[in-house]
């Protein structure tokens, strides 16, 4: 009687405690499935919004292409018209030159006739009666005169008829490149606005880097981000850093209308430090430009169009600071990056 009465106090009833817990596993199931719809129905309207603010920028884009084309063509047109006027009025300076010339030489003339008439006159006057020949002669010196005058004063009209178009002319050429230099300022102003989302989409491609900063108009990577010390082969991190700097300039370059001349200035700096006896680069200026091809190259075999990068190399005489103690050093080492035209 005792020992069943021990067995019966010594079992458990387990049961309702599994119950609790299913039922509280239960409940955080059904939390954790009603955070993930709303996050499902949250990350569905922001796609949604984005779709659609693309749509529009896509819009935007196909407008200012066409109105660049219309812009290329005018400004095509306004070339033209100024090789036209430009060589109607190299023609018409020719022609006032010879025209000038004929008037000099004729000059010459009618005062070498005035000279030989008077001599005549003299001559004729010391005489007592003249002959029918020196009558005729001298006629015939009095015509030659009065038609050399004639022409003279032909020229002298011409030559005021040409100076009256060249400046017609000069004023018309200058319309033409005042209108042309607007039209090559608004596809600047076009470059421009595509430098400004050139900034935007890089910068958020960067991130919080503190190897990489914006300075004025063009980004700067420290060189210890992309190469060893003296060396100008990316090492691995700086291949990982250009990568995904690489999509997203290769975006942006896909959304540059055709007819904006642009390219990707890629600069080499180094510090002023002599490279050692015997290294591979003979100076600093050779090792920045080969640091700067090293980027290209590595752009190129990302999808950048090879045409629209340049590689230029300063060694160490474009310093971003002053000084030459390690932290100037440090900051004069870099690689910039920036948007221009040819």
């Amino acid at each position: 009687m005792f020992s069943g009465l021990r067995r019966s106090r010594r079992t458990v009833n387990v049961w309702p405690g599994y119950v609790d817990a299913l039922s509280a596993l239960l409940m955080v199931v059904i939390f954790v499935l009603l955070i993930f719809t709303l996050a499902q129905f949250l990350l569905r309207q922001v796609v949604s919004d984005q779709e659609f603010a693309l749509d529009l920028l896509s819009n935007r884009l196909a407008e200012v292409s066409e109105a660049l084309g219309i812009s290329e063509q005018r400004a095509e047109a306004l070339n033209e018209q100024v090789v036209l006027f430009s060589d109607r009025l190299g023609a018409m300076t020719d022609e006032r030159d010879r025209l000038a010339a004929a008037r000099d030489r004729d000059q010459l003339r009618i005062q070498a006739l005035d000279a030989l008439v008077a001599s005549r006159e003299e001559a004729l006057e010391q005489q007592q009666e003249l002959t029918a020949q020196q009558r005729d002669e001298l006629a015939l010196l009095n015509l030659q005169i009065a038609a050399l005058r004639s022409q003279l004063d032909e020229v002298a009209t011409a030559l005021m008829a040409a100076e009256q178009d060249k400046a017609e002319q000069a004023a018309e050429i200058a319309d033409l490149g005042e209108r042309l230099n607007l039209a090559l300022a608004r596809q600047v102003n076009e470059l421009e606005r595509y430098r400004s989302e050139f900034f935007g989409r890089v910068k958020a491609a960067l991130g919080e880097n503190p190897d990489v900063r914006v300075t004025g108009d063009r980004f700067v990577f420290q060189s210890e981000l992309l190469f060893a010390s003296g060396e100008a082969e990316l090492n691995p991190a700086g291949k990982a850093q250009l990568a995904e700097l690489a999509g997203t300039l290769k975006q942006v370059a896909e959304q540059i209308p055709d007819e904006i001349d642009w390219v990707l200035r890629i600069d080499g700096h180094t510090d002023p430090q002599p490279l050692p006896e015997g290294h591979r680069y003979a100076s600093n200026w050779e090792l920045s430009t080969a640091r700067a091809l090293s980027v290209v190259e590595f752009l190129v075999s990302r999808g950048l169009p090879p045409e629209r990068l340049v590689a230029a190399g300063f060694g160490a005489h474009r310093p971003a600071v002053p000084g030459q103690d390690a932290e100037a050093n440090r900051r004069n080492r870099r690689i910039e990056i920036k948007l221009t035209s040819p």
